[in-house]
């Protein structure tokens, strides 16, 4: 199995994920071959990528840290509540802890946490994508700080929550496929000050969610917005979530942007270091995440091209890599893989776009 955008894709390639909307609806089962038709349905429906299963991905395994099912029931709920014409005079609070409890409850079940998201996500249905896999990694960073229950449902809450505001700027804004006026980004960062004041409404949510949703666009060195505090001024909840929010925004397509790779994002969150963030969430997190996921399409300093089998935790950049041509592409009648971490000749020293 391995991830594929749509424009890359073959004549006889076979669907290995069932997709579905978040209202349900079953756009493309797995094991189907998909035609030109299908693509555009996709596409019409804002899908860009999907999982195929082919020669090359034979039995490579790709999955999320948390289940996909979980993770659909959690969007489609977090859509139900963000685009319900009461979300500016209430929310229901247990509903947010029921969600945050099941994804705190999966990530734990566990042995080997690595933070791997493998969803497919819809264009249109970005926010609400976003909301709950920046909750699922700061669920992860929360959990490698050694946090209890308590505090981790705090940050789930925070997090899953931490761009209700949002919903308060015009569509046009949001959705706009070019650069955004001046007037339109200070639109935009107003979104942190509308969802703290609608949280503050909210019984039974805590002030640690209040701090997050405030203060995730804050930057250790002042820089950040909407109130420019600097270092421990900034809550330490707020910190993780900003790491959570920048990897995820940077490894997804936008309209106005493609995505980076995962690689690409964790050096830009290094390099910024203390900068930007707070030094302890970065080693925390750069722990957790995987530098190169399952199913990435990599080239080895050899020049043999492959795809990753299997990561190591240990040695992030460092995985088990399935080389499926030689060093002039030519496709390999009998494929092999190497583990990096033993066969310390090879090394990865680009990403192979399938």
């Amino acid at each position: 199995m391995r991830r594929v955008s749509l424009d890359k894709i073959q004549s006889g390639a076979i669907l290995a994920k069932t997709i579905v909307t978040l209202e349900g609806k079953v756009l493309l089962a797995s094991g189907v071959e998909i035609t030109e038709e299908f693509k555009k349905r996709l596409l019409a429906n804002g899908i860009t990528e999907v999982y195929i299963e082919d020669e090359i991905s034979k039995d490579i395994q790709i999955h999320g840290v948390v289940h996909e099912d979980i993770v659909t029931e959690a969007k489609r709920r977090v859509k139900l509540m963000m685009t319900n014409p009461s979300l500016k005079t209430s929310i229901d609070g247990y509903q947010i802890m029921q969600i945050v409890d099941k994804i705190i409850s999966d990530i734990l079940s566990n042995r080997d946490i690595v933070a791997t998201l493998s969803d497919i996500r819809s264009v249109d249905d970005y926010t609400f994508s976003h909301s709950v896999n920046v909750c699922i990694l700061s669920l992860i960073i929360g959990i490698g700080f050694g946090y209890g229950s308590d505090k981790l449902r705090e940050l789930g809450v925070g997090s899953i929550l931490h761009d209700i505001g949002k919903m308060m700027i015009p569509q046009e804004i949001l959705k706009k496929p070019v650069q955004l006026t001046n007037d339109e980004f200070e639109e935009i960062k107003k979104h942190t000050i509308y969802g703290h004041e609608l949280l503050k409404k909210i019984r039974g949510i805590s002030m640690m969610a209040s701090y997050i949703i405030l203060g995730h666009h804050e930057r250790m060195d002042g820089s950040g917005y909407p109130y420019h505090l600097k270092g421990e001024n900034i809550h330490k909840a707020a910190r993780i979530v900003a790491v959570a929010d920048v990897y995820d925004a940077l490894t997804t397509d936008r309209f106005y942007r493609k995505k980076l790779m995962p690689h690409e994002v964790i050096d830009y969150i290094t390099s910024l270091g203390s900068q930007h963030f707070d030094q302890d969430v970065v080693d925390v997190f750069i722990r957790y995440i995987a530098y190169y996921p399952v199913g990435t399409g990599v080239i080895l300093n050899t020049g043999e091209r492959g795809i990753v089998k299997k990561y190591n935790k240990k040695y992030p950049t460092r995985p088990v890599v399935r080389v499926v041509t030689d060093a002039s592409g030519k496709m390999l009648q009998k494929q092999k893989e190497v583990d990096l971490t033993s066969e310390l000749q090879y090394r990865i020293v680009d990403i192979w776009d399938i």
